[in-house]
C-alpha cells in the first residue's frame, strides 16, 4: 500500500489552511512538499506509521513520544513547529476527528521502542518519590547540561538587562536576585534547590555571605562541591543533599530559584510554613518559579510528554494561589515581578546551544535525551511567549515583633 498520499491527506486535515504555508514537509519515501512562502522549518515524517502513533490519544504524550523516538523530526525552527502544532490542535474541528482517525488507521503501526520514560511509584510527593523525580531529570551527566547552559550551569530564567550573552544574563539574574534580598556581608543565606551551586558561590564570593545550598540531586551536589573546593571558599559556601522538609537552623535570608515547580500544590502550605520557620524575624525570602497563566488558570500536575519525559510530578499553580499560601504561612508580600519575556530569550539561547553542541549532548546522555530536551525547551519558549506560562519572583518578608522588615523604602537600590 502506498502510504504517502494517506499521510499527506492526514496532514492537510490536521493543519488546515496552514498546511505547508511557511513550513515544508519531507516524507520517509523522499516526497517533499515545499512551503508556499519562506520555510521556517521542515517537518520530517520518518516512518509510514509515524502519524498514526503521534496522533493516537493521548496526543500530548504520543506526539512527544514519536518525536523522541525519531519517527517525527524537525529541521529548522523547532519553536515555530511547536507553535504550528499547538495551533493546529486548537483549530481542528471535532467533526473532522472521525475522518482523521479513519486516515490514520489506514497507516501501518509504528513502534517507539524502549524510551527513557518516568514511571514513579509510592505516595505522591513523599520524600522518596520526590527524590526519584528530581533524580530522573537532574541526574543526567553534567556534560549534557554543559552542552546548552551557560558556563556557570545556571538552569533557570536569565535576566537580560544590557546583557550581551547568556553568561552575562545569568550572572545579572543572580545579582539581581541577591540584590532583591538585600544580602549583606556576614549574613546567612539558604538556597532551596541550589542546582550546581552558582548562586551559592556568587553569594559567598561577591556578597560575602555564608551560603548553604540544598538539592536532592547527587550529581548537582557533587559538581557544586567540586567547584566550591576549586575556588577555595568552603568556609563560606556549602551544598548538601537535603529535602526542603528536613532543613535545620535559621537564616537571615532564603532564596528558591526554579525549585517551586517540584513541590506540588498539596505541599505548598508546608513549603511556605517551613521557609517561614527557618527565616529570622525581619528577614526576606525570594521565591522564583513558573506559574500557570493559561485562559482557564486552573494549574495542575504535569501530564503527557512533560510528565513522562521531563518533569515527573511537576506541578504549576496560579500565582494568586501561591501568594495566598505564602500569606497564610505568615509572610508579607513586598514585591512581585513577572520575567516571562526573559525566559523566552533564555530558552531560545538554550535551544540554540543544544543544537550547536548536538554531538556533545548525544555523547553525554544519548540521542533520546537530546531530542526530549530540544522539544521541551522549544515548547516552553512557545508557552512563555504566548503568555500561557509566567515566571515570577515574589519577595516575601517575615516581619519582626514590631512589624519591622529589613528592606529599603524604594526599589531604587535594585538598579543602582
Amino acid at each position: 500500500m502506498d502510504c504517502g498520499p494517506i499521510a499527506i491527506a492526514a496532514l492537510r486535515l490536521i493543519f488546515g489552511d496552514r498546511y505547508a504555508r511557511d513550513f515544508s514537509i519531507a516524507l520517509w519515501d523522499g516526497t517533499v512538499i515545499t512551503a508556499e512562502h519562506e520555510s521556517r522549518f521542515t517537518l520530517r515524517v520518518n516512518h509510514p506509521g509515524a502519524l498514526r502513533l503521534a496522533f493516537r490519544p493521548p496526543v500530548d504524550l504520543n506526539a512527544g513520544r514519536a518525536f523522541v523516538a525519531g519517527l517525527i523530526d524537525c529541521d529548522g525552527e523547532i519553536e515555530a513547529a511547536v507553535d504550528e502544532f499547538q495551533k493546529a490542535l486548537d483549530r481542528l474541528p471535532k467533526r473532522s476527528l472521525p475522518l482523521l482517525l479513519g486516515l490514520l488507521m489506514r497507516l501501518p503501526k509504528a513502534q517507539s521502542g524502549s524510551l527513557r520514560e518516568a514511571h514513579l511509584h509510592g505516595r505522591l510527593h513523599s520524600r522518596p518519590r520526590d527524590r526519584a523525580a528530581i533524580s530522573f531529570h537532574y541526574d543526567q551527566p553534567v556534560a549534557f547540561y554543559r552542552a546548552f547552559l551557560d558556563s556557570e550551569l545556571v538552569y533557570s530564567c536569565a535576566y537580560f538587562d544590557n546583557a550581551q550573552s547568556l553568561d552575562e544574563a545569568q550572572l545579572a539574574k543572580i545579582d539581581y536576585t541577591l540584590r532583591k534580598l538585600r544580602l549583606r556581608p556576614g549574613e546567612s543565606l539558604l538556597d532551596i534547590g541550589c542546582g550546581w551551586g552558582a548562586l551559592v558561590i556568587r553569594a559567598a564570593q561577591k556578597f560575602g555571605a555564608r551560603a548553604l545550598g540544598v538539592t536532592l540531586s547527587s550529581r548537582q551536589r557533587e559538581e557544586a562541591r567540586r567547584r566550591i573546593a576549586q575556588l577555595g571558599i568552603a568556609e563560606r559556601a556549602a551544598v548538601e543533599t537535603c529535602d526542603y522538609r528536613e532543613i535545620g537552623g535559621t537564616f537571615d535570608k532564603i532564596v528558591s530559584v526554579g525549585m517551586f515547580e517540584h513541590v506540588g500544590r498539596q505541599k505548598l502550605p508546608q513549603y511556605f510554613e517551613g521557609a517561614f520557620a527557618k527565616l529570622r524575624a525581619g528577614g526576606l525570602f525570594l521565591n522564583h518559579g513558573i506559574a500557570e497563566q493559561s485562559a482557564g488558570r486552573a494549574g495542575g500536575k504535569a501530564h503527557g510528554f512533560m510528565e513522562r519525559f521531563i518533569f515527573p510530578d511537576g506541578e504549576l499553580v496560579v500565582l494568586s494561589d501561591a501568594l495566598r499560601f505564602a500569606e497564610r504561612a505568615g509572610f508579607e508580600i513586598r514585591d512581585v515581578e513577572n520575567l516571562r519575556e526573559h525566559y523566552v530569550r533564555t530558552l531560545r539561547c538554550w535551544v540554540r546551544n543544544l543544537e550547536r553542541h548536538r554531538d556533545a549532548a548525544v555523547e553525554a546522555a544519548g540521542i533520546e535525551s537530546y531530542r526530549a530536551w530540544r522539544l521541551y525547551m522549544a515548547g516552553s519558549a512557545q508557552g512563555f511567549r504566548v503568555g500561557r506560562l509566567g515566571l515570577f519572583q515574589a519577595l516575601l518578608a517575615k516581619p519582626d515583633a514590631g512589624g519591622g522588615v529589613t528592606i529599603p523604602a524604594t526599589r531604587r537600590d535594585l538598579y543602582g
